[in-house]
Parts: C-alpha cells; structure tokens; sequence
C-alpha cells in the first residue's frame, strides 16, 4: 500500500474513533433511531451538488440499509443500552474479521500469511483494550447489538467492494439517502417522545454539534475515503486499519471521560499498530489497482 494511502486508511480510523465518543454526548440530546436519522440527513445534503451513481436503485438501498441503516442502529441502541464508548469502539472493529472472511468466501481474496500474521496481532490487541473496558454489569444485549451491527458493516463493506465502478462519493451521500426513514419508522415506534422536531428543538448546541460531526466528518469525508481504498485494495489490506479505532477511541473517552489507561491498554494498541505494520507495508503484489479490483 502507497504511504498516503495507508496515512488516509489511519486519518479515518482516527475520525471513527473519537466519534464513539460524540455518540456517546449525541445521545444525551437525543434518542438512538432520532441521532441515527440526524446523522444520515446531514451526509444525505450533498445530493443537490453530487450527481446519482449509476448504479440500481435496489443495490444502493441494499448498501444504504447495511452500511449505514443496520450498523449505526444497532451501535446505538447498543451504547444506549449502557455499553461503554471505549467498548463500543472495540466491539464494532470485529468487522475487520467479518469483512476478511466475507471477502474470501464472496470475492475470493484470501489473506496471504503475512496479513494473517498481522491479523493475529491486531486481534490479540484489540482483545486486550477489550478487557480493559466495560464491566462485568455489562448488559450481554448491548455486546450483542454491538457486534450485529459490526457484521452489517462487513457486509456492506463487501457491497462497495462490488461496486468499484462507481465513484466512493456519490455512493455515500446518495446511499445516505436510505437510513432516514427506517431510523424515524423505529423511532415512533420505540420512543417514548418521536418527534425529531422537538428533539432538536430542546438538543443542546452540543448534541447538534454531535450530529453533524457524525454526518459530515465520520460518514462523507471517512467513508468516501474507506470506500475508495476499499475498491483499490484487497480487504484483507484496508480492513485491519479500521483496528486503529479502537485506540482513538480509547484516547477520546480519557479526554472526555477522564478514563485512566493500564498498562495492558498500552499494550493492546502497540500489538494492533506492530500488526497494521505487518500488514500494511509488507512488500510484493496487492498494490496495483488493476490486481485489486474484486472478482466478479
């Protein structure tokens, strides 16, 4: 991989990271289904400027309803239901394995033995920052919410990989166009007070600042980005980056929680950067593009 490819895979991992913890001050304004709405109304703006991808409409809600729909919905019902930012921030990087294994029963990319080298360490990582965080109240529904919704983000992640012919940006903000309205439909069915209206008009400045955080930053900008690597390169190359995460994650909930780091937190996110260095610069074939493109 390219250095300013891999410099722009760890800039979005950084950018997800730090948004577990503005979900988590988001959802003191408002409800799951209402901040999931919010945030894909922000990133679906841009569809006055950006021109529709030439791809089906049922694919796109297909990539709408996985990427965005099932993953956030199930991340913040998970969060709401008392899982902790840091955790959440570990929980939803499983994906990593989804998308690996996904793409090679799918798309045929099976992972050389020095990316699953690499693999190894970054779980064993990110298996160490797990342990460092939650509590044995964890509720078990949130854990599994949490990993539900990193499953539907590997399969999401498969679908873009299938769509390389169409460009990351339009893609994303027209894909946005899908969470919306199953996110409200939940709403006025579980929320004891459905109006998004009124939520806004009693949400904090903060909260507001939260939404558009999570639609502009952690979706246009991080996801454009994702996807386009996610074309260029095999899963096996892109998706550990998303491993970083859990290490912004970890350094936003110290700065806005005042959560204190053991040395087996440290030790964690230097296994899972020792692992993205095994795999992102190993030498030999996978960083042309033409060899990357997924099978079809």
């Amino acid at each position: 991989m390219r250095f300013r490819d891999g410099a722009l895979a760890a800039l979005t991992s950084v950018i997800w990271g730090f948004g577990f913890v503005v979900i988590k001050l988001g959802l003191s304004s408002f409800s799951a289904p209402q901040l999931t709405a919010l945030r894909f109304i922000v990133a679906a703006l841009p569809v006055f400027l950006v021109p529709r991808p030439k791809i089906a409409w049922p694919r796109l809600a297909l990539i709408g309803l996985t990427l965005f729909t099932g993953q956030f919905l199930l991340l913040f019902f998970a969060i709401a239901a008392r899982l902790p930012a840091g955790l959440a921030s570990v929980t939803q990087q499983t994906q990593v394995f989804f998308t690996v294994l996904l793409a090679a029963i799918f798309l045929r990319e099976i992972p050389t033995l020095r990316q699953g080298v690499g693999m190894t360490m970054a779980f064993a990582g990110l298996a160490l920052i797990g342990a460092t965080v939650g509590g044995a109240d964890l509720p078990p529904m949130a854990l599994g919410l949490a990993l539900a919704g990193a499953f539907s983000w590997a399969v999401g992640n498969i679908l873009v990989k299938r769509a390389a012919e169409v460009p990351v940006l339009s893609l994303v903000v027209w894909a946005s166009l899908v969470p919306p309205s199953p996110a409200l439909l939940v709403s006025a069915i579980v929320d004891p007070h459905p109006s998004l209206p009124a939520a806004l008009a009693a949400a904090s400045w903060l909260g507001i600042g939260c939404a558009l955080y999570l639609g502009a930053f952690a979706t246009i900008v991080a996801y454009a980005i994702w996807g386009d690597l996610l074309q260029r390169y095999s899963a096996a190359r892109v998706a550990p980056f998303a491993l970083l995460a859990p290490c912004a994650g970890v350094v936003a909930s110290a700065l806005a929680f005042g959560e204190i780091f053991s040395p087996i937190r440290y030790a964690g996110m230097a296994l899972i950067l020792a692992g993205l260095v095994v795999i992102a610069f190993a030498r030999g074939g996978g960083d042309s593009t033409r060899e990357l493109r997924p099978a079809r």
